[in-house]
Order: C-alpha cells, then sequence, then structure tokens
C-alpha cells in the first residue's frame, strides 16, 4: 500500500488529542486541585465519552465522505493507513518510554 498521507495526518491529529488528554490526567490535581467529591469520576467517564467520540470523528469523517462519494477503496485505504499509523505512534511511544 502506497504511503497515505491523510492516514498519517489523521493518526497524527488523534496522538496529539491524546497526548492533551494524557497531560490533563498526569497534572489534573495541579490544575483542579483534588476532587473528593462524586463529580470527579463522573468527570473522568465524560472526558473519555468525548475522547472517543471526538477520535472517532477525526479518523472516520474524511473515509466516510469518500465512502458516500463512491471511493471505496480510497476511504478503506485512509482508515487502514491511519490505524498503521497509529500502531507506529503506539511502539514509538512506547520506545521512548522505556528510554526516558
Amino acid at each position: 500500500m502506497p504511503f497515505n498521507r491523510r492516514g498519517f495526518l489523521q493518526a497524527l491529529e488523534v496522538f496529539l488529542y491524546c497526548a492533551l488528554v494524557g497531560l490533563i490526567f498526569w497534572k489534573g490535581n495541579d490544575i483542579f486541585g483534588e476532587v473528593k467529591s462524586y463529580f470527579g469520576p463522573v468527570l473522568v467517564l465524560l472526558l473519555f465519552s468525548t475522547s472517543v467520540l471526538v477520535c472517532a470523528a477525526i479518523v472516520l469523517y474524511k473515509p466516510y465522505k469518500l465512502f458516500i462519494a463512491d471511493k471505496k477503496k480510497e476511504a478503506l485505504d485512509t482508515v487502514i493507513s491511519t490505524a498503521i499509523w497509529l500502531f507506529v505512534f503506539l511502539l514509538a511511544f512506547f520506545g521512548a518510554m522505556i528510554i526516558f
């Protein structure tokens, strides 16, 4: 499969979004203070649900438009390319965790 620039960019967008959400999780107590009520777990679940929606929109919006425009092969290539690039980013991040 040739290099799919759109798949790479979509995977990069998801990676950067996840990095931002990870930063919020990592520094949450410093930013918001310690939450000692019911609202903390609810906010985490709402953030998770919103993150799923945002990631799905990033990954699937353009392939959906291509599929509707009867460019099924290009749509499938984009989804597969995005998945492959996300896996590459995952491996690179694991590698960075081990090194640092």
